[in-house]
């Protein structure tokens, strides 16, 4: 029998369909190209784009990495709210994408979106958000 006080059941997304080239060594551009699907790719772009100043850039990518992972989540059982533990390495490309859009949208000065990324971070994964600094 199911508590039903322990909250929604943790999330936990299959592995990224571009994580294995990633890990080889190929660029992200390549990967999200070849995989459009890869959430990880596309944070990993909007985290090279922030880093290179160029805001407009990171956060496109940055949506694109959280609208697909909202997709992924959906598809897994996700219904809105839960945790998605840092721990589990294919929910960190979801994380990453969270933190990315949070300092995009900063950038932007759109802090009410910065702020909402950041308590969707922290209410996904405290250890997450601790780990991206958020």
């Amino acid at each position: 029998m199911q508590n039903l006080l322990d909250g929604p059941p943790e999330t936990l997304l299959p592995a990224d369909s571009g994580a294995h080239a990633l890990a080889a060594g190929a660029h992200e551009r390549d990967v999200a190209a070849a995989h459009p699907d890869s959430v990880l790719a596309w944070a990993m772009l909007a985290e090279e784009a922030l880093a290179s100043g160029e805001t407009i850039e990171g956060y496109a990518f940055a949506r694109t990495a959280y609208h697909r992972s909202l997709d992924a989540l959906r598809r897994n059982g996700w219904r809105g709210q839960g945790p998605v533990p840092w721990s589990h390495e294919p929910n960190q490309g979801f994380l990453r994408s969270l933190a990315a859009l949070a300092t995009a949208s900063e950038a932007l000065g759109d802090a009410t979106e910065a702020e909402r990324c950041r308590t969707f971070l922290r209410d996904s994964s405290a250890e997450g958000a601790e780990a991206l600094g958020l």
